[in-house]
């Protein structure tokens, strides 16, 4: 199984789009605790599941059981917690919330499929992170970001 990520933010809507046609995706999740931003421009919330679905047949979700925490997330913005003290804090709210179990509901989903987020990178951002949760619920996956070239 691939697990693709990828950010929408330093990408044109043909480079986002053709990105996600050419590796075959089936499903987007979207990961954002916040997906209604007038900064998102094409990647906000029911445009983006329109768009998905009118270009490339993509199914959309939008889970904020995998997003972060208003808190944390404003913390990390404004520099008051390192990015590691981010991923400790992050995996930690993943596993309150028992998330392994929560990510075994999208075994029946069609795949593959991309967890989304903002930033353009995956190093500093919890889309990586959950991509790794995600391959630890269904061993043998392979991670791949999309558009990190």
């Amino acid at each position: 199984m691939k697990i693709y990520t990828i950010g929408f933010t330093q990408k044109s809507a043909e480079t986002f789009f053709g990105l996600l046609k050419e590796n075959g995706v089936k499903t987007l999740i979207d990961v954002r605790l916040n997906n209604t931003s007038q900064l998102a421009a094409f990647a906000k919330g029911d445009d983006l599941k329109y768009f998905l679905y009118a270009i490339a047949e993509i199914g959309y979700i939008h889970d904020t059981m995998l997003a972060p925490t208003e808190d944390l997330l404003k913390r990390y913005k404004k520099g008051e917690t390192s990015w590691e003290g981010y991923e400790i804090e992050f995996k930690d709210i993943m596993r309150a919330r028992n998330i392994k179990e929560h990510i075994q509901t999208y075994a029946d989903i069609a795949a593959p499929v991309c967890l989304l987020c903002s930033e353009a990178t995956p190093e500093h951002c919890h889309r990586r992170l959950v991509a790794d949760i995600f391959a630890e619920v269904f061993p043998h996956s392979e991670i791949v970001h999309l558009g990190t070239k």
